[in-house]
């Protein structure tokens, strides 16, 4: 019996900044972000959506394509880390979006539970259903990586911001992908990025005043949360490639593989903050493990690599096994927990497209999220992976986004909009957010709608 991901639905964000926009407003040379980075176009929330709107999105579509019938779904498992609300789980507002768009009590005997790791949490929700299918074939599972991955203005992560949802259905018998039991993990806990409750005194606010009530407010000091992370994009580049690393030779180990463990694989997928970041974070694996006399230890081993990196070999390397699932990320942006599925999807269009055979394929995926942690893991493509890859329509949608200028991206990200840039049809949306109903403070409403009215 096999078991893995038998169709898969995305949604993401219809309207996007060009990166050469960005560059010349902050004064980049746009060659870094295109050749270096490998970016053409970023992504960006509407007014009216957010995470639970893109997985409600990518939900529907996966049900609607699929013709499913939610009372066969007994697992609804989310991976983000763009919560909204610290208690009630994403996948709770999706139960209640689903019974009220295809029928009341459709999932009322669905467990579902969110996962946060940073950017790996989806994978961790994809193999703890693995694991559940394995025990109940009969049964099926749903996994919905949803994410905003929002950056200061000015920073050095605004360039690589994106948005949106990918939902996967896990089944015994998979048309697309099975996944063997084959995984390898390396954790560590670190600072590398991170997005803490900041605090900020009342007394500050209130001009030296003692404690006195605020809102609502009793505390001396209100915590504040940010959509944006607080990281060091360098020390985080290094936990990703040694966490990454002690996977993929734990997975090799496990594997008992005498031979390069990459050379076995096909395509590679990886977790993609931005579309190059694969290429540039797996030199030294493919230096380690390819057999060449580079030592890890050397002073020079850094500079070594950076050579590696621009000889024939390698860049043959990155053509064949990673620039497929490059190709979504550099139109899109970071997805954070749904890039690495983004990277699949890509992967199967862009071999589709070009009328490439994958049949009995082995792809393998190196997942990472900060905080830190790495899995790697291998799936096997099968026989029905073109008609489900024809259905998805990637790149078709994807050229359908509407370009914005770059003082509306502003903003949007500044949150000074009260009206979408592009009106909202055939999607769900975030219809208001309650404020005067004290027992419902902060409830976030969200209709199907060709129209929404204001968020206030």
């Amino acid at each position: 019996m096999t078991v893995g991901i038998d169709a898969v639905a995305f949604d993401v964000a219809r309207i996007h900044l060009p990166i050469t926009s960005l560059a010349a407003a902050r004064g980049i040379d746009p060659e870094k972000l295109e050749k270096g980075l490998g970016l053409t176009r970023m992504t960006f929330p509407d007014v009216h959506q957010d995470a639970v709107v893109f997985a409600a999105n990518a939900l529907t579509r996966l049900a609607n394509q699929e013709n499913l019938d939610f009372r066969t779904i007994t697992r609804l498992y989310v991976g983000s880390e763009s919560g909204i609300d610290n208690a009630k789980p994403i996948g709770s507002f999706l139960t209640a979006l689903m019974e009220q768009q295809f029928g009341d009590g459709v999932l009322e005997n669905c467990d579902t539970v969110d996962f946060t790791f940073a950017c790996i949490g989806a994978v961790d929700a994809l193999q703890n259903c693995l694991d559940y299918i394995r025990l109940h074939p009969a049964e099926k599972a749903i996994v919905v990586a949803t994410d905003f991955a929002k950056y200061d203005l000015g920073s050095t992560g605004e360039y690589t911001q994106g948005a949106g949802a990918v939902a996967l259905l896990v089944s015994a018998q998979p048309r697309l992908l099975s996944l063997g039991t084959d995984w390898a993990v390396s954790t560590k806990g670190v600072f590398d990025f991170f997005k803490p409750y900041r605090t900020i005194a009342k007394a500050d606010i209130l001009d030296g005043k003692d404690n006195t009530p605020w809102f609502g407010h009793l505390e001396a000091h209100l915590e504040i949360h940010k959509d944006q992370p607080v990281f060091d994009g360098q020390y985080s580049n290094q936990c990703y490639m040694d966490r990454t690393r002690q996977a993929y030779f734990s997975l090799k180990g496990k594997k008992n593989a005498p031979a390069t463990l990459y050379d076995s694989w096909s395509r590679i997928i990886m977790h993609l903050p931005y579309a190059f970041q694969g290429r540039r974070m797996l030199t030294e694996i493919f230096a380690l493990d390819g057999g060449l006399s580079l030592d890890a230890s050397d002073a020079e081993f850094p500079q070594k690599l950076k050579d590696l990196a621009k000889s024939e070999a390698y860049r043959a390397f990155v053509t064949e096994k990673l620039q497929p699932a490059e190709r979504a990320s550099s139109l899109i942006g970071n997805l954070y927990t749904g890039s690495i599925f983004m990277g699949l999807l890509s992967t199967f269009a862009d071999a589709a497209e070009k009328n490439t055979e994958l049949l009995g394929s082995t792809f393998g995926f190196m997942a990472y999220g900060s905080g830190s942690k790495s899995k790697v893991f291998e799936g096997t493509v099968e026989n029905g992976w073109k008609t489900q890859t024809e259905k998805i329509r990637l790149f078709e949608t994807l050229a359908e986004s509407h370009e914005m200028d770059f003082d509306t991206y502003e903003s949007l990200h500044r949150k000074e909009r009260e009206e979408s840039v592009r009106k909202p049809s055939g999607e769900w949306g975030l219809a208001s957010i309650e404020t005067t109903r004290q027992n419902l403070i902060g409830a976030r409403y969200y209709e199907w709608a060709g129209s929404l009215p204001k968020v206030v």
